[in-house]
């Protein structure tokens, strides 16, 4: 089941984009004849778009990036009923950012957000570029193509390490920020490109209004 989601990490790079952001044990029920999921029907984002903050001892505000994240809603459509399992108010070795995840009705399908907030647009980017060739680590049997999401927007399409799940992973930038969405599902039951995409898409428009602006 996927309840065993963890993360997991030795740098920050190696966090997001090396080691998997989410392991499971293999699922159970799952229908292995299944079509994968659809389009969500939801186009906008329901998150709020102004995010909140918080005082630190230090008198210091702090950005709550948590309510750019996706709701359950947003990733839910006509066949698979997400709700939100998990959410961390921070991204990977406690780098600014937040991450979600969500699982379906029937515990069979995941989808693993994560958000890094760095401190410009060009370190997002450097660090995304940096991170891409490692993506065979994460996946086997990876076929790595652009996706039509954000700034250097990249998709890899393979297999979990152990060979349990088909892994679908979309990786970008908005701005300062690095976004990593790992939908992972049964055997045959690989996530449907425009699914991918159009949840990215809504992802990249609630960073895009949400972010507070430079200057």
């Amino acid at each position: 089941m996927f309840k065993g989601f963890k993360s997991s990490s030795a740098t920050a790079i190696a966090a997001l984009m090396c080691a998997a952001a989410i392991g499971c044990d293999s699922p159970s029920g799952i229908d292995h004849g299944g079509s994968g999921a659809s389009q969500p029907a939801a186009t906008i984002p329901s998150v709020p778009m102004t995010p909140t903050t918080t005082q630190t001892t230090d008198d210091k505000k702090v950005v709550d990036y948590s309510r750019l994240l996706l709701q359950p809603a947003d990733v839910s459509d006509n066949e698979d009923t997400f709700t939100e399992q998990s959410t961390t108010p921070s991204g990977p070795d406690g780098l600014p950012g937040a991450s979600a995840l969500y699982v379906n009705q029937d515990d069979t399908r995941a989808i693993a957000a994560t958000i890094v907030i760095y401190p410009d647009a060009e370190t997002a980017a450097t660090t995304l570029r940096e991170a891409l060739p490692t993506l065979g680590s994460t996946l086997t049997d990876a076929t790595t193509r652009p996706a039509p999401v954000g700034t250097s927007g990249t998709m890899a399409i393979g297999m979990s390490k152990d060979g349990s799940k088909a892994v679908t992973l979309l990786l970008f930038t908005e701005g300062p920020a690095l976004v990593r969405l790992e939908f992972q599902s049964a055997p045959g039951d690989v996530t449907t490109d425009d699914f991918v995409i159009n949840i990215g898409k809504m992802q990249q428009i609630a960073l895009r209004v949400g972010l507070p602006q430079s200057g």
